[in-house]
């Protein structure tokens, strides 16, 4: 007969598993608070850092011939209408708002800022929305039909999820280096694969011990727990993921995703012999992997393994 395991005690002052890498990360003056939390001020030993993973990010697929591009952190609503993003997931975004009133609304905007009260009323909704992941403000511009054999892209940039947390793995704004393919279904397939390869060599090669999990999106609501379920069925989405803390944690730093048709259909993207195309993504969590080397090795770079250090500053 099995027996139930005993409850753990109940102990509400217990602290989080990434209290300690948190307290060292601020005390270190690595992050630099801002009162909101997944908001961060950065150091330029952090920012050392970054630039380091992002150059081997790119070193990664340095052989494809990608088109290399950049978007700004935001994007216009019509697009963010058209990619099913609003749909999936409403919790995590983050829309810009103005202020567009009168004199009198404006007095009243200062007087309900100042006492702490609801400005909503007040604010009006522009036409963009902060960015979520860098690759979807590329698919608009691609409508139409695509070159034989596809296309590649590489884009780097910040991106936003409103998911605030103490867990400075989840900051709200943070970046990603990614590489993008546009193709039919088989093509679109094969980067996934591939790149699941050539991002554990990256991670790897910084002795992180990472692995590939399949894994699917935090999607909203009872028809979300249906994507998500189908998502994973269908081996769509894997994650690349590290152990973390003293807990040793799974967490996901790079993530390999197959879109199928979701974001050609809305833009209207074809293949050259006329079907919709396939899309894939292969996404390097560059604050992420940051965060897992100061995890792993400490929190002074200077002090890192020789061999660590050889592979991000050569």
């Amino acid at each position: 007969m099995a027996t139930v395991p005993a409850s753990p005690p109940d102990d509400t002052t217990a602290e989080e598993p990434w209290a300690d890498f948190r307290r060292a990360l601020l005390d270190d003056g690595i992050l630099l608070t801002t009162g909101v939390d997944g908001i961060y001020g950065r150091s330029d030993v952090y920012e050392s850092v970054v630039a380091a993973v992002d150059r081997l990010s790119a070193a990664a697929g340095a052989d494809l011939g990608a088109v290399n591009l950049r978007f700004p952190p935001v994007m216009p609503w019509a697009t963010f209408e058209k990619n099913g993003y609003l749909e999936s997931f409403p919790d995590q975004m983050g829309s810009v708002h103005s202020f567009r009133g009168t004199e009198r609304e404006h007095a009243e905007l200062l007087r309900r800022t100042e006492a702490h009260e609801d400005r909503g009323p007040l604010l009006t909704t522009t036409d963009i929305v902060l960015c979520p992941a860098a690759c979807h403000a590329l698919y608009p511009t691609q409508s139409g039909t695509l070159p034989v054999g596809g296309a590649q892209f590489e884009i780097f940039g910040y991106c936003f999820r409103h998911e605030p947390s103490t867990d400075p793995f989840r900051m709200q704004s943070f970046r990603m280096h990614e590489f993008v393919h546009l193709g039919t279904p088989e093509s679109a397939r094969a980067h996934r694969d591939e790149w699941i390869g050539r991002g554990l060599d990256v991670l790897t090669g910084l002795g992180l011990e990472a692995e590939a999990v399949v894994a699917n999106d935090p999607f909203f609501g009872r028809p979300g727990r249906m994507l998500a379920a189908n998502q994973r069925f269908e081996e769509l989405k894997y994650e690349l993921v590290v152990p973390v803390f003293s807990t040793r944690r799974p967490t996901a730093v790079s993530s390999s995703n197959c879109h199928l048709d979701h974001f050609s259909r809305p833009f209207g993207i074809d293949t050259a012999d006329g079907e919709l195309a396939h899309t894939a993504c292969f996404g390097f969590g560059v604050d992420r992997i940051t965060l897992a080397l100061l995890d792993r090795y400490g929190t002074h770079p200077a002090g890192w393994p020789a061999g660590v250090r050889s592979v991000l500053w050569p």
